[in-house]
């Protein structure tokens, strides 16, 4: 909903909860806004339905003199957990070190995070899929083995579906390996193919390669999974049809 958000956040809080969306998460510009407008943001979502269980948010609000106006906006909005949304960018193109880096730093902000009732979470991307070079037998594969054993169980791997499955990991064969870590999920599909031949992301949720069923037994059986969240890069219908459409495959798949 980055269009809607960036036109109107109130009113695209509301569409969302006419659609028939029970949770939402706000994505990265949210760490701009005030303490007031945050209060509006609240208002706005326990008139119409919706609570905020998440929010998206750049690492640069998880070092130490930013990280607490994470807190007092997380706080006021309701979100229980801080995903962190990306990495530092010297970690992205980066081996085990500096991984390891970004792993300390979950691990420092959800002890500060936890004593205000809040979890710190980490969202994944392709790069934390591709496996490390060089690295000795018995290492971590990927950064994501970095982050999953890098940090405590109360830190949440918040699982971006569509890429782990683009990098051709198993979601599955993920929750049976770190169960009770991913407690929520974006449901983003992908298909191969071009993008612009409506491949890619731009597939609607539903409509990929992902095994959604099994992926739901699993992260209800030992995922720990807590709530599911819809992920949509752009598709070939607008925002709010988007937003409908896959809802309608949601409850159709969880009949």
């Amino acid at each position: 909903m980055r269009q809607a958000l960036a036109e109107d956040v109130l009113s695209t809080v509301t569409r969302v909860a006419e659609i028939g969306y029970e949770v939402v998460e706000f994505y990265a510009p949210y760490i701009e806004w005030t303490p007031e407008f945050a209060k509006e943001v609240r208002a706005r979502m326990d008139d119409v339905g919706v609570r905020c269980l998440s929010t998206h948010t750049r690492s640069s609000g998880f070092v130490a003199d930013t990280r607490q106006k994470a807190i007092e906006l997380n706080s006021i909005i309701g979100s229980q957990s801080i995903v962190m949304s990306s990495p530092p960018q010297e970690a992205r193109q980066g081996g085990v070190d500096e991984w390891r880096r970004v792993a300390d730093l979950l691990a420092e902000s959800q002890e500060v995070f936890a004593e205000e009732g809040i979890r710190a979470g980490y969202h994944n991307h392709q790069y934390e899929w591709r496996a490390f070079e060089g690295v000795a037998e018995g290492g971590p594969r990927h950064p994501m083995d970095v982050l999953a054993d890098g940090t405590p169980g109360g830190v949440t791997l918040q699982l971006d579906v569509g890429t782990c499955v683009e990098m051709g990991h198993d979601p599955v064969e993920w929750f049976e390996t770190h169960p009770g870590r991913i407690r929520n999920i974006h449901c983003k599909d992908w298909a191969p193919g071009e993008e612009e031949d409506e491949k890619g992301y731009r597939v609607l949720f539903g409509e990929g390669v992902a095994p959604w069923k099994e992926i739901f037994a699993a992260a209800e059986s030992v995922g720990g999974v807590e709530f599911y969240l819809v992920e949509q890069e752009g598709s070939r219908y607008d925002e709010f049809e988007t937003a409908e459409r896959c809802l309608a495959t949601w409850n159709e798949l969880r009949a």
